[in-house]
Formats: C-alpha cells, structure tokens, sequence
C-alpha cells in the first residue's frame, strides 16, 4: 500500500503549503522598537516645549490683562456714573432749578448709562482678547474676519430697524429725554411711561391701554412732566363788568388759593392775572395763569375755575359761555310780541269767509232754442 503523497504526486497534483505562522500572529513589538519610540517623543516634546511654554505664557498674559483692563474700566466708568449722579443739575439756576432736581430719576438713568457703557466695554475688551489667543495658536483671521465682516453687512441689512431703535434708545438715555412716571406725547402714542428699553417704550394711555413704543419710529417726544407746566384759566364775562371789580375779585381769589394747602405747594409761582385776552361787542375774556409742578395744571386749573365761578357768584359778576355770548333772554324783546295771530278770514275755505261773503244772486240759465 502506497502513502498518501505518493499518489498525490502520481496524480498530478502538489500538496496544499501549510499557513505560515508569520501570516496568522500578530508581530510583537520589541523593547528595541519601544525605546525608540520613547525616545522619538522625548526628542519631540525636547525640541517643542518651548514653544508651548511661549504659547501659554502669552496666553495667559493675555487673558490676565484683558481681565485686569476689563476691571478697571468698569471701575472707572462706575466712578464716572457715581459723580454725574451726585452732580446736581438745575436748569435755571434759581431755587426754581433746584426743585426741579429729582435725585432718584438721576439715579436711575446713571445706572442706565453705566449699565451699557460697561457692557459696550466687556464686549469690546473680551472679543479683542479672543481674536488675540486665536492668533496665538497661528490660526489666520483673515477668512473669520471676512466672514464676520460679510454677515455683519447682510444683518445690518435685515435688522436695519433694529439697529435703529437701539441707537435712538441709547440716545434717548443719554440725553434724559424722558423717564419713568414721565407724561409725555410721542407723536405715535401719549401717555404715562412705565418702561424704558433700549428698542421699545411702554406707555400707558389715559383710558388705561399700553401702547409699545419702537424708539426708531419717534421723531419727537414733548414731555409733560420736565421743568414746569402752566396753567392757564380764561374767564369769560359781559362787557358791561367793571373791570377793576373783576380783577379785585381775582387778586382775592389766587392769594387766597396760594396760602392754602396743597395747593401751595403745587403752585411754584404766584397766580397772575394777565389782564384782558380779547374783548367783544358783548363780552371779554380775562386770562389767569400760574406755573405748577410738572403734570399738576390740570388740577390747578379745576381748582382754579371752581374758587372763581363761587368768588363770582358772591360778587354778582355774571360768566357767560363762549367767546361770542348770545344776549340775556330776558333782556331781548319777544320778535313776535308785535305781530297778530292769524285769522281765521285769511283762509278763502273757512266757514267764517263763507259766511262773511255777500250773498250772490243766481239768475236761470237760459234756455236753449
């Protein structure tokens, strides 16, 4: 019997090469390759650490003067807020002026205006520091830069409005256009102002609505409650009044009104009567005005009117309606007091021209042939 090769070989055929152990064993590495491999990495981190140790020392000089300038800008403008708070400012000069100072509306527009100075400057310090650590790492702005440069134009584009409004917000603030608790008229809307914002105004209307205000959209703003308000009274009366009773009646009546509380202390000016403010075949106005505190005339003026129509009342003075006052009714003749009813014999139909008329013979028709 052959062996099993044998008639392999006899056949035609060769044997199947048995796997190497090479092809199946993953190699190991040896301790000659390791050592290598560690000194490779030594000679890398010896020929870089300098490097990396400039790197981070510059990085963090960085970031401890960019935090360093950051404190001590806000610091500075904190100080400059607390004086411009502290600084009294009187519009007139006069004891007038110093009423007029209002410690707490100051207050809050100073922390206003230090609120956005001092976010304006962390932005400002904070993103130059972050361009600065990222060219420390040699990375190239430019394209960031042109990007950034790119979508700031395409939002200032679309947010054109918005921009807008900020800008005249901050304006507004600077400027103490108006504040909270001001009456004021923006054109757009009146009212009460009971929020403040950099884009938006909220206003409180006089039948209770809130009106949102966009601060690009005002073009002008009078406010009611800055400086004084007037408050003016005219008196109508008939052109017969003695004039220097009328204004002895009024003299009587605004030191009277000055002396008593409150109203003198909503009165920053004596009443004055300004004298005649036109006159009339049949009656004459009488122009009466003080200066009030801020938002107080039209209180003033409802006092004002009543204390006067009593004083007038006692003094038999008479008022009348309107610039032109239609006569007494009394005093002007009846128009039809001269003229006779109608009669009854004015009507042809009556049966009273009937039988006023004479009687008419009537003769027979003649007959025909």
């Amino acid at each position: 019997m052959s062996s099993l090769p044998a008639v392999l070989l006899a056949a035609g055929a060769s044997p199947t090469p048995s796997p190497s152990p090479s092809s199946t064993t993953p190699a190991v590495p040896t301790l000659q390759d390791a050592q290598e491999s560690a000194t490779n990495a030594a000679s890398w981190v010896e020929q870089n650490w300098s490097t990396w140790l400039a790197m981070g020392l510059q990085i963090l000089l960085i970031l401890v003067v960019a935090v360093a300038l950051r404190a001590v800008v806000r610091r500075a403008i904190s100080k400059l807020i607390d004086r411009m708070g502290r600084a009294p400012q009187a519009s007139d000069g006069g004891a007038l002026g110093g009423l007029l100072v209002n410690a707490e509306r100051r207050r809050q527009r100073s922390a206003a205006i230090g609120s956005v100075l001092r976010s304006v400057a962390s932005f400002l310090i904070l993103g130059t520091a972050a361009l600065m650590v990222l060219g420390t790492f040699k990375i190239n702005l430019a394209p960031l830069l042109a990007s950034a440069g790119v979508a700031g134009v395409a939002i200032g584009f679309g947010a054109r409005n918005l921009v807008t409004d900020f800008l005249s917000g901050v304006f507004m603030i600077l400027e103490d256009q108006y504040g909270v608790g001001d009456v004021i008229d923006a054109g757009v809307a009146s009212g009460e102002v009971i929020e403040v914002g950099l884009r938006v105004t909220k206003l409180r209307g006089d039948n209770g609505e809130i009106w949102y205000v966009r601060n690009g959209e005002v073009k002008r703003i009078g406010n009611l409650s800055q400086g004084w308000a007037t408050a003016g009274v005219d008196v109508t009366v008939r052109a017969s009044e003695d004039l220097d009773r009328v204004k002895a009646t009024l003299d009587e009546v605004a030191e009277k009104m000055s002396k008593e509380e409150p109203w003198n202390e909503l009165l920053w000016g004596q009443i004055e009567v300004l004298g005649l403010d036109s006159v009339l075949i049949d009656s004459m106005v009488v122009r009466v005005s003080a200066r009030t505190m801020p938002g107080k005339s039209v209180t003033v003026e409802r006092e004002l009117r009543w204390r006067i129509k009593r004083a007038f009342d006692a003094a038999s003075i008479r008022i009348v309606g309107g610039a032109t006052a239609a006569e007494d009714v009394e005093d002007t003749p009846d128009p039809t007091a001269a003229v006779a009813a109608p009669s009854v014999y004015s009507n042809a139909d009556s049966p009273q021209t009937a039988a006023a008329s004479p009687i008419v013979s009537q003769r027979p028709a003649p007959s025909a042939k």
